[in-house]
């Protein structure tokens, strides 16, 4: 069941039948079309309207029934979602990831440890264990699997990766599309003991995508938790807001005044690619990062988000002429139609073509020189 529209709202009303009451203004809307776009937003009450159909009211109800319920477990919110896939509007709550500890069991001292000390920053965003369930005792910060059995939660245990899969779908489109009450807690995934972490990474990386609330595993593994942390990182984001960083120079292995000059965008992708290539670079550089409102190149270029104008005035914001010797700015491949308009704005430094892709910056730099 999608969201209902102002102009399905309003077939139901007086003005779309002509009759009597129309644009009547008791609602406090100058129109019956004003009155129904703002339902359609929940912006006002729908008894405002004194002559509302039956049949409209028991499908506004209907539809304005929460899709999936939010749960909150030592701060950590699960649920919440509204739709089935993110370019439809976004995702609200990522999918948590929770370890179970059993403290009756040698070696849970070490392996809460580990659990509680894993951290991993990527893309700005530092990411630790979401959550941490002990059984047969209690930790400080953790919830014990007496108390988590008791949060309403749909448990699915993996143990058939088809029947997984299809009941976690399932779940979902109940929830999303019929708003059936039935189906709107949030679900998790248990996984129990496992040597396969091939496996095991390949099945939790599909039920994050389709559609685990929550993967609560037996076994913790670093590169594991690793890899679906980044898959999870790259779905639950705002489609409508790009990842991005701070717009200045970066440097990098120590540069002096003589140092590479290289030029980016604040797209966040795009930067930590070219900044992993260039913390690998026998020689220090600079990364120049412009503002581009998070987006790559190339469609930042399409976007007028990166013009030879916009370089010139970060170049003189953050003084470059000034605090270096070298004389070349290296600009990312893909932009090499713009060399010659860069040039003419940019009179203080040749401008070079770089590499297309990142990986290739190594094998560039080597052959600069030659």
């Amino acid at each position: 069941m999608t969201e209902l529209s102002g102009l399905q709202i309003f077939r139901y009303l007086p003005a779309a039948k002509k009759a009597e009451h129309t644009n009547c203004k008791e609602c406090g809307c100058p129109t019956c079309m004003a009155f129904a776009l703002k339902l359609a937003k929940h912006n006002i009450d729908i008894n405002k309207c004194k002559y509302i159909p039956d049949d409209l009211k028991i499908l506004y109800e209907q539809n304005s029934k929460e899709p999936q319920k939010t749960v909150e477990i030592n701060g950590i919110k699960i649920g919440g979602e509204n739709v089935l896939y993110r370019h439809e509007k976004t995702f609200v709550n990522k999918t948590a990831i929770a370890i179970l500890i059993d403290l009756s069991k040698p070696g849970w001292k070490e392996k809460y440890e580990r659990v509680k000390n894993f951290e991993i920053t990527r893309v700005n965003e530092h990411l630790k264990i979401d959550l941490i369930i002990t059984k047969n005792g209690n930790l400080p910060e953790c919830i014990t699997y007496e108390d988590f059995k008791k949060l309403p939660l749909k448990e699915i245990v993996d143990e058939d990766f088809a029947k997984t899969a299809n009941e976690l779908i399932e779940i979902r489109k109940k929830a999303v599309i019929e708003k059936d009450e039935k189906f709107s807690y949030p679900v998790y995934v248990y996984f129990n003991h496992t040597d396969d972490i091939n496996t095991l990474c390949a099945r939790a990386s599909f039920y994050i995508c389709k559609y685990a609330n929550m993967l609560v595993f037996e076994d913790f593994d670093e590169n594991l938790v690793t890899a679906l942390m980044t898959l999870r990182q790259n779905i639950f984001t705002d489609p409508q807001k790009p990842l991005q960083v701070e717009s200045k120079i970066y440097e990098f292995n120590n540069p002096d005044e003589n140092s590479l000059i290289f030029m980016t965008t604040n797209f966040a992708l795009t930067f930590f690619a070219v900044a992993n290539e260039l913390e690998s670079l026998p020689v220090p550089s600079y990364l120049i990062v412009t503002p581009a409102e998070g987006m790559s190149v190339l469609t930042a270029w399409s976007a007028e988000k990166f013009t030879a104008k916009m370089v010139a005035n970060t170049l003189k914001k953050f003084d470059l002429a000034g605090k270096v010797k070298n004389r070349k700015i290296i600009i990312p491949g893909l932009l090499a139609h713009m060399k010659d308009e860069l040039q003419e704005e940019i009179k203080d430094f040749e401008i070079v073509i770089g590499t297309v892709d990142a990986f290739a910056i190594g094998d560039f730099v080597k052959n600069l020189n030659k």
